[in-house]
C-alpha cells in the first residue's frame, strides 16, 4: 500500500486552476528577465492566493462566482470542521490544550520573533501540557512545525532542537481566515495590515516549500542575539538559507552575517524584488519560489 500525502493547492497550482496557465508556464520557465517583465500580472494573483488560499474546496466556491467571500465562508467551515475532529480524536484535556495551542497561531506568527512560546498562549503554560497536542496536530497534517537547528550541517535533521520551533498552518488562506482579515485588507495592501504581511509571506513561503518543492524546513537563531534565519532547508548536497520578505528592497543583515560563517551554503531571498543574482545571495520573486532551478 502506498500513502501519498495531498497538500492544498500550490500557486502554481492556483494560477492554472484560475485560467492562468500561460503564466504557470512563465513561472516554470528558465527565463528570469521574461518572468520578470510580468510581475504586474503575477503579483496581484500572489495577493488573491493569499486570500483564497488552496484548499480545494475554497478554491471551487471562490471560481463559482469570482467571489472572494464565497471562499471565506468555504474557510471557516473547514476550520470548524477541524475543531470539532481536535475534540472527537484526543480527551477532554488534550482537546483544551491542543484548542489553545491552534487558536494561538496567527498570535504567534504576528510577532517579529515568531517561535513558538508557551507562554503566549497563557501566563504559567507548560511546554509538557501542549506538546501532544501540538504533536497530533502535526501528524494529522493541519500544522506544520518547523525546527530550529544548530548548525547548516548536512543532514539537518540532526541538528534539530525539538523543543524550539515555529508552528504554520497547513494553508495561507486558512490563516488568513483565523486572523479575521477581509478582502480589502489583503487585495488592497491596507497600511494597518503591514505587520500581518511578513506572517502571510512566511506561512506562504513555508507552505510551497513542502508543497511545491517537496523540501522539510527548519528555521536557525543565534544563541545569545537576535539574528535569524527564517528558514534552512536541504536538497541532495547542498543547505540553503532562505529568508522571505513581504516587500522588495530591504537589508539582509541576518542573512549575509550568516553566509559571511557558513560560505558553503546558498543563500536566496524571496520578495517581490525581481530575479537579481548577487554572489552571496539570490533574489527570487515570491510568485517564482517554485522554480528552483533559478535559486538551486
Amino acid at each position: 500500500m502506498d500513502t501519498l500525502d495531498l497538500y492544498p493547492l500550490t500557486f502554481r497550482e492556483f494560477l492554472v486552476a484560475t485560467g492562468n496557465r500561460a503564466l504557470c508556464d512563465l513561472v516554470d520557465s528558465e527565463d528570469p528577465s521574461l518572468i520578470n517583465n510580468f510581475s504586474s500580472k503575477l503579483v496581484p494573483i500572489l495577493w488573491q492566493y493569499y486570500y483564497v488560499g488552496g484548499m480545494p474546496e475554497a478554491v471551487s466556491s471562490f471560481l463559482d462566482r469570482g467571489l472572494l467571500e464565497d471562499a471565506r465562508d468555504v474557510q471557516l467551515e473547514i476550520i470548524r470542521g477541524y475543531e470539532r475532529d481536535i475534540s472527537k480524536h484526543l480527551s477532554r484535556t488534550e482537546t483544551e490544550y491542543a484548542l489553545a495551542a491552534w487558536e494561538s497561531i496567527p498570535s504567534h506568527l504576528s510577532h517579529e520573533n515568531k517561535k513558538f512560546v508557551f507562554s503566549h498562549i497563557a501566563q504559567g503554560a507548560r511546554a509538557r501540557n501542549y506538546r501532544s497536542g501540538i504533536a497530533w496536530l502535526t501528524q494529522a497534517g493541519i500544522t506544520t512545525l518547523v525546527r530550529r537547528v544548530s548548525k547548516p550541517g548536512i543532514p539537518l535533521r540532526p541538528y534539530a532542537d525539538d523543543s524550539a520551533f515555529k508552528l504554520f498552518l497547513l494553508d495561507v488562506g486558512l490563516l488568513g481566515a483565523m486572523a479575521q482579515l477581509d478582502k480589502e485588507t489583503v487585495i488592497g495592501g491596507s497600511a494597518i495590515f503591514e505587520e500581518f504581511k511578513g506572517a502571510l509571506t512566511e506561512q506562504y513561503v513555508c507552505q510551497q516549500l513542502v508543497s511545491d518543492c517537496g523540501l522539510t524546513p527548519y528555521y536557525w537563531s543565534a544563541d545569545n542575539s537576535s539574528g535569524e534565519i527564517d528558514f534552512l532547508v536541504q536538497d541532495a548536497s547542498r543547505v540553503f538559507a532562505i529568508e522571505a520578505k513581504a516587500e522588495e528592497n530591504l537589508r539582509s543583515k541576518s542573512l549575509r552575517s550568516f553566509r559571511e560563517s557558513h560560505p558553503d551554503i546558498g543563500s536566496v531571498r524571496f520578495s517581490l524584488s525581481g530575479f537579481r543574482d548577487q554572489g552571496w545571495m539570490r533574489y527570487v520573486p515570491l510568485y517564482a519560489m517554485s522554480n528552483s532551478t533559478s535559486w538551486g
